[in-house]
């Protein structure tokens, strides 16, 4: 049986996002089961592409040729409706969805109810369709009429990579995310504020080059709270593992996480979590690993804060927490293993 497979993306495959950690991931897991990975380039801009950009994706997914294996990043599939009701019929068409692109935060109530039609659409004509969460899966099934039976649900894996030394003196509190909105910084630097008079350092890890806007406001943020000399905005780095080895909390305040990758990184060092209780976050961190509060609630995420640096026996309660929760996190083997099964189905 022959194992090729196209896998299609939009933008930069290198991004130290979660989404694309999850798609590097994954290609390595197939290639090491003995898939042909060909790799096509869909072009930036998605979801919200030029006309130009959408017009050579769709050019270059229509030549391929008649029953190819196909899987696309739901992140640019979610805008090709139009393509997919003309050329899906002929290919063996999979997606993967991170999360509903309606989901993303900051959009215009027009904005939203125009990607959950168009996606709607495009997700009618795939062949199967693999989310990263239970609860991306329930999204799909309630509001975009996708059958369970063309639902896979392929969490994503976990390095084993050792749990971090504590007391720092003073905590370190790390948090880890690209500077857009949905990450929600800036509740974490409000909070941090209102702590001031606790001894913590923090560290935000991330990129900011996918919404300048909003990093150039989070550093703005950051001085005018004076808080310049406590916390620092550290880009992007190749890996995080030192930066989770090095902290004592583990903090985010997204909006919404279609899994949350990151959170299941610091289960994997047996970090104390403080996040909001949104998306698949809730499955991922349980209660005995952190403390999660309403989103962009900045008094209750300040509160969680307060408590796991007052009281060094609740963080060792929560450390212990998280690290049980991470031993039963899976693999990215496992989660390779399963998208080579169902994809195998369609051959």
């Amino acid at each position: 049986m022959s194992l090729d497979i196209t896998f299609a993306y939009p933008g930069d495959l290198a991004l130290k996002t979660g989404g694309y950690g999850y798609d590097r991931k994954l290609i390595e897991g197939l290639e090491a089961l003995g898939w042909k990975v060909e790799l096509l380039s869909l072009g930036d801009g998605f979801p919200s592409p030029s006309p130009e950009v959408l017009k050579e994706a769709e050019r270059s997914l229509s030549a391929l040729p008649d029953d190819a294996l196909l899987l696309i990043d739901g992140l640019a599939f979610g805008v090709l409706d139009a393509w997919a009701s003309r050329e899906a019929s002929r290919l063996r068409l999979a997606i993967l969805v991170h999360h509903p692109l309606a989901l993303e935060t900051g959009l215009s109530q027009e904005e939203r109810l125009i990607f959950t039609e168009r996606e709607r659409r495009a997700l009618s004509h795939a062949a199967q369709i693999f989310v990263t969460s239970a609860m991306t899966a329930r999204e799909l099934v309630a509001g975009y009429d996708v059958d369970p039976q063309r639902l896979t649900i392929a969490l994503p894996g976990t390095d084993r990579l050792g749990l971090a030394p504590r007391r720092g003196d003073p905590p370190m509190i790390l948090s880890v995310g690209t500077l857009t909105r949905r990450k929600g910084h800036d509740v974490l630097v409000r909070a941090l504020k209102q702590i001031e008079s606790l001894p913590w350092q923090a560290c935000i890890v991330g990129a900011g080059t996918l919404d300048p806007r909003t990093a150039d406001a989070l550093e703005n943020l950051i001085l005018s709270e004076g808080l310049s000399n406590r916390i620092k905005l550290a880009g992007e780095v190749e890996d995080t593992r030192l930066e989770m080895l090095n902290a004592d909390i583990f903090a985010l305040a997204s909006r919404y996480e279609g899994y949350g990758m990151v959170f299941a990184e610091a289960l994997s060092h047996g970090l104390p979590i403080v996040g909001c209780a949104t998306g698949a976050v809730p499955d991922v961190v349980p209660e005995e690993a952190g403390i999660l509060v309403p989103v962009d609630d900045v008094d209750a995420f300040t509160d969680a804060l307060r408590r796991l640096l007052a009281d060094p026996h609740l963080r060792d309660e929560k450390a212990q927490g998280s690290a049980l929760a991470g031993e039963q996190l899976p693999t990215w083997a496992h989660t390779a293993a399963i998208f080579s099964s169902r994809l195998q189905d369609l051959t």
